[in-house]
């Protein structure tokens, strides 16, 4: 049990170093922004986050007529 406890903590281990390596090895290495919105492709087209559809629609404009 405790042999295959310590196996998974370093394949853990090299799996997260491996993922880091870019940040690590990079003068002010960062995270690939992955988001819709930090996207310059995807606001180019008009693609935005639902997120931010969804605010926007429910959000109340102060000029609004009331009906």
């Amino acid at each position: 049990m405790l042999k295959i406890f310590i196996f998974c903590v370093i394949i853990i281990g090299i799996a997260v170093l491996l993922m880091s390596v870019r940040i690590l090895l990079k003068k002010n290495g960062r995270f690939v922004k992955t988001h819709v919105s930090q996207s310059k492709a995807m606001r180019d087209r008009g693609v935005t986050c639902v997120q931010s559809q969804e605010f926007a629609m429910r959000h109340k404009s102060p000029y609004a007529i009331k009906e």
